[in-house]
């Protein structure tokens, strides 16, 4: 039982953070509800996950409310997303809008106002252990600490996007989620009738959706055109031009296309080629074939780890492989085996043999070729 502590959910208008609003009610939490209002442009679905948000807390019976973060939205995660990919970075704006956002100036709003926890309808869960005794007058007591760690349905885990959360706030987050299969998270809507029972899940950045990149960084940063040119691996010589890009930044590392072909260049070169790499000063976009864009070698900066005292493994992507880790010194981290498409600015994160989440780092510097010449 909960005591009646107070909760405050973060409402998106979806069947996940419907159904853990239900299951704290259900356990006994006092739960209000709140829709983050975070982005709004025409076209996208803001104005009917927010309608749908209220439905729920009505069904709920639950108090709701709407908090308006665009300003800071604007500033914290879409600010940052221009600029890692004018930097010919790949950024990750999930990872900072749970860190600056949800866990950040909301946990904030939650612990002003008097609740005791945070939650949402991530599919991650938290850890918790007791840390060495100390002997007061009492006797023996216990200090708690919490991580994180994987969600029981890998097939849905999101702790990959948590990585950043601060760990003092862990104490005061709840994923009601992180035991539950997304089937049975749909089971549970149904039975309780909710409007978001059917509700599609939500594809694309965090609170912005399914929108159009290429779009917004064509309006914002325009296009530079330069050469495309392949890996000295490939026939022709070092830097042999293939084709013509639009700007660095429309292009992530493992990329397959994109690009225009020289008519002369098509007919020897349809084999399928992906982004290796990036010269900034040539504005030129190396590609090659698949084997080439693979790698066992990167660096992380800044990194929650020191180095290695037991077995982890990585993730390079959300819902990618975990690959065991060799070493780690230094921030230079090496893999027990290649991996594919490995690119700066996303986030690595790392894991021990029981999903428990142990540290993370932004990637930088790999072997993925950056010069040809």
């Amino acid at each position: 039982m909960s005591d009646n502590k107070r909760v405050v959910v973060g409402l998106s208008g979806g069947v996940d953070s419907s159904v853990a609003a239900a299951l704290l009610l259900e356990q006994g939490y006092e739960v209000h509800g709140v829709y983050l209002e975070c982005y709004n442009t025409p076209g996208c679905r803001t104005d009917q996950d927010k309608k749908d948000a209220l439905k729920v807390a009505l069904k709920l019976g639950i108090s709701f409310e709407v908090l308006d973060f665009r300003e800071e939205y604007k500033e914290k995660v879409i600010e940052y997303f221009y600029r890692e990919y004018e930097a010919e970075r790949t950024p990750n704006p999930d990872v900072m809008c749970n860190r600056e956002i949800k866990f950040g100036i909301f946990y904030d709003y939650a612990m002003e106002n008097g609740f005791d926890y945070v939650a949402t309808g991530h599919y991650a869960r938290i850890a918790t252990y007791k840390e060495s005794p100390r002997r007061d007058l009492q006797g023996d007591s216990f200090k708690l600490s919490f991580k994180l760690q994987c969600a029981r349905d890998e097939s849905k885990d999101q702790s990959y996007f948590l990585w950043q959360i601060p760990r003092d706030h862990l104490a005061h987050i709840l994923f009601p989620l992180g035991e539950m299969d997304k089937s049975e998270v749909r089971a549970k809507a149904k039975e309780l009738k909710l409007v978001t029972a059917e509700k599609p899940d939500s594809m694309g950045i965090c609170f912005m959706g399914e929108v159009n990149v290429s779009k917004l960084l064509e309006d914002r940063l325009g296009e530079k055109k330069g050469d495309v040119v392949l890996y000295p691996a490939g026939p022709g010589p070092a830097g042999h031009k293939i084709g013509e890009h639009r700007g660095l930044w429309f292009y992530t590392i493992g990329q397959r296309g994109g690009w225009e072909m020289n008519p002369k260049s098509q007919t020897a070169e349809m084999r399928p080629l992906y982004v290796i790499g990036k010269d900034k000063e040539k504005n030129q976009l190396i590609v090659g074939e698949w084997g080439e864009a693979m790698t066992n070698n990167f660096k992380i900066d800044p990194s929650t780890l020191v180095g290695m005292t037991r077995k982890l493994w990585v993730r390079i992507r959300n819902l990618g492989e975990l690959v065991e880790v060799e070493m780690i010194k230094d921030g230079k981290v090496s893999l027990k085996k290649k991996v594919f498409a490995v690119a700066e600015g996303q986030s690595a994160v790392f894991y021990d043999e029981n999903g428990i989440m142990v540290g993370g780092g932004i990637i930088g510097a790999c072997n993925i070729h950056k010069n040809v010449s």
